[in-house]
C-alpha cells in the first residue's frame, strides 16, 4: 500500500493551520527608487531586525496552536532554508518555547525550497504509520537576494505552520506526487549571504516551468480527476505572473481557481511560501473542496487535499489573511538595509554593558529564558517571573508550579525610551508589563511599536525575538509588541 492510499484510509490530514507575517512592508517603489530602477509594484514584508526563520516559526506555531493541547502533539518537523544554527537542531528549540512534551520526534528539513512540502509529507506519513499521533510542521524563511536585483523586491519573509493529526481533521490529505530534477536555477552556497540565480528564462523554462506542471500533471490522473473537480489551486510563485502562466496551460481558470499567489503583498517567502499558500487557500475552502497544493525546487511536490466538515474550525488565530491586513509601512530604504544588516552601523556607546551570555546559564533558566514560564504560589497564589523559589509575598519556600506567561493578555505598567542605545532601530523602548491575570511583572523590550504611541495600560502580547550574540551563540528572549488586530499601522 503507497504511502498516500495509507494516509487517506487512515483520515490522516491538517487539525488546524496557522501563519505569521512581519509588521513590515516595504513598498518596492521605495526600493526602485533607491536604486533608480523599475517597481516591480506592489510591496513586500521585511523581518525587523530583532527577527529571524527560528522566531517566525515560533510565532506562526503559536499562531496554529491557540486553544489546543499541547500535550497531544509527538513530533515537530521545522523546514527553512536561512536557519540560523548550522550545527543545532532549531525544532528542539522550538519544541522548548513552545513548551511541547520532551518525549517528541524532532527533525530540521533544510536546503531546498521544497523543504516545506517535504517535512509536510514526512509529519504526514509518521501519523499514517502510527509513529505519531499529531506533527507540528513549521516552515519559516527570510532570505536576501542581492540588492537592486529583482530578488530583491520579490523575496519576502514569513512562516506557515499545520497541524498534522487524524480522525477530526479539517483536510484531509488525499495524495500526492513528488518529482526529482537536478537543476542550477536558484541557489546559495554555504559561504554566499545572496540568493544566486541563472537567467530568467532559463529558470522558469527549465526549472520551475517543466517540474511544477509535470507534478500536478501526474496527479490529476493518478487520482483521475479534470481541473474542474479542483476548487483552489495553490501554487509556489516567484513572481506574479508565473504561477498564472501554468495554471493556465492545465486549464484552471486564473481567475475562479487559482489562490493568489501573496505576490503583491508579502512576496515570495520561499520554503515557507507553498506552505503559506495552503493555509490562505484552507482559510477559503468549504467543506467538499478540493484543494491542489503545488511546490517547487529542485523538482516539484504535488498534493491534494479534501476539505472536511470542520474545515471552519482549523483558523485558530490570524492566519494568513490577518497577518496580511496587519502592517506598518516603511518609509525608506535605508530602514530596510538596518533592519536586515546590510549596512554597518554605528557601534553603542562606550561605557554601556554588553551582552553577556552563557550555555550553562541559558540551559539551567531555559524555563524561563525560552519558554517564558514563571511561577505560581501553591500557598497565595502570587505569579513571579522569572521563576522564584521563595515567594516574595508569604514567604513560602519550593512550594510553586510553573506558569507559562506567554500567551496572557498583558499591559504596560510602565516604561522608558532610550535615546541613547545604538541598533538597527533607535530609540530603545524598555517597559515593565503585568498580566492581566495574576498581576505578574515581567521585565523586557518593547518592540515592532512607535515609541511615541507607547503608554501606560497600553495592551500587549508577548513575542518571541534574538536579542543578541553573547557568547557566539544566538540567545532569544521573549519581547512584548502592541497587539496586532489586523490593522495597517503608521509608517516606520
Amino acid at each position: 500500500m503507497t504511502q498516500a492510499r495509507r494516509a487517506r484510509r487512515a483520515g490522516v490530514g491538517i487539525v488546524s493551520w496557522g501563519a505569521y507575517i512581519p509588521l513590515y512592508r516595504l513598498p518596492r517603489s521605495v526600493i526602485a527608487a533607491a536604486w533608480g530602477g523599475r517597481s516591480l509594484g506592489g510591496e513586500r514584508s521585511v523581518a525587523n531586525h530583532d527577527e529571524d526563520s527560528l522566531t517566525m516559526a515560533v510565532e506562526a506555531a503559536r499562531d496554529c496552536l491557540k486553544g489546543l493541547d499541547r500535550a497531544a502533539i509527538d513530533g515537530l518537523y521545522f523546514a527553512s532554508t536561512t536557519a540560523p544554527y548550522r550545527e543545532k537542531g532549531c525544532a528542539t528549540l522550538i519544541a522548548q518555547v513552545l513548551g511541547l512534551p520532551r518525549r517528541l520526534l524532532t527533525a530540521d528539513f533544510a536546503q531546498s525550497l521544497r523543504s516545506g512540502t517535504h517535512a509536510l509529507l514526512a509529519a504526514t506519513a509518521a501519523v499514517a504509520c502510527g509513529q505519531a499521533r499529531q506533527v507540528l510542521v513549521v516552515a519559516s524563511d527570510a532570505r536576501l537576494g542581492y540588492p537592486k536585483s529583482n530578488d530583491e523586491q520579490l523575496f519576502g519573509d514569513g512562516a506557515a505552520a499545520v497541524l498534522v493529526g487524524q480522525g477530526n481533521v479539517a483536510a484531509v490529505i488525499e495524495d500526492f506526487v513528488a518529482i526529482a530534477d537536478e537543476v542550477h536555477d536558484v541557489w546559495r552556497r554555504d559561504t554566499d549571504l545572496f540568493v544566486r540565480s541563472w537567467e530568467d528564462r532559463f529558470v522558469i523554462e527549465r526549472g520551475y516551468g517543466t517540474s511544477l506542471p509535470e507534478a500536478l500533471r501526474a496527479l490529476l490522473q493518478q487520482t483521475r480527476l479534470a481541473p474542474g473537480d479542483i476548487a483552489r489551486v495553490a501554487l509556489y510563485s516567484p513572481d506574479a505572473r508565473s504561477a498564472a502562466g501554468i495554471a493556465r496551460a492545465l486549464g484552471f481558470d486564473g481567475a475562479t481557481q487559482l489562490q493568489d499567489s501573496l505576490s503583491g503583498s508579502v512576496g515570495c517567502c520561499g520554503a515557507a511560501q507553498a506552505m503559506l499558500l495552503l493555509v490562505a487557500a484552507l482559510e477559503g475552502a468549504r467543506p467538499g473542496d478540493r484543494l491542489l497544493l503545488g511546490s517547487y525546487g529542485d523538482g516539484a511536490d504535488a498534493v491534494l487535499l479534501h476539505a472536511a466538515a470542520e474545515v471552519s474550525e482549523g483558523r485558530r488565530g490570524l492566519g494568513v489573511s490577518g497577518h496580511v491586513a496587519s502592517k506598518r509601512p516603511l518609509v525608506s530604504y535605508q530602514k530596510y538595509a538596518a533592519l536586515r544588516g546590510l549596512v554597518p552601523l554605528q557601534p553603542e556607546p562606550p561605557l554601556r554593558v554588553f551582552p553577556f551570555s552563557g550555555a550553562t546559564i541559558t540551559w539551567r533558566e531555559r524555563s524561563s529564558i525560552l519558554g517564558l514560564h514563571g511561577s505560581r504560589c501553591n500557598q497565595c497564589g502570587t505569579i513571579h517571573f522569572p521563576i522564584q523559589r521563595v515567594c516574595y509575598q508569604c514567604q513560602a519556600l519550593d512550594e510553586f508550579t510553573e506558569v507559562s506567561l506567554a500567551d496572557r493578555p498583558a499591559r504596560v505598567f510602565t516604561f522608558s525610551v532610550d535615546y541613547l542605545a545604538g541598533g538597527a532601530d533607535p530609540p530603545v523602548v524598555k517597559g515593565v508589563l503585568e498580566s492581566e491575570e495574576g498581576k505578574a511583572r515581567i521585565d523586557c523590550l518593547i518592540t515592532d511599536c512607535e515609541p511615541k504611541e507607547v503608554r501606560v495600560d497600553l495592551p500587549v502580547e508577548m513575542t518571541f525575538r534574538r536579542m543578541h550574540e553573547g557568547a557566539d551563540m544566538h540567545n532569544y528572549f521573549w519581547k512584548a509588541r502592541p497587539v496586532r488586530a489586523g490593522q495597517v499601522a503608521k509608517g516606520g
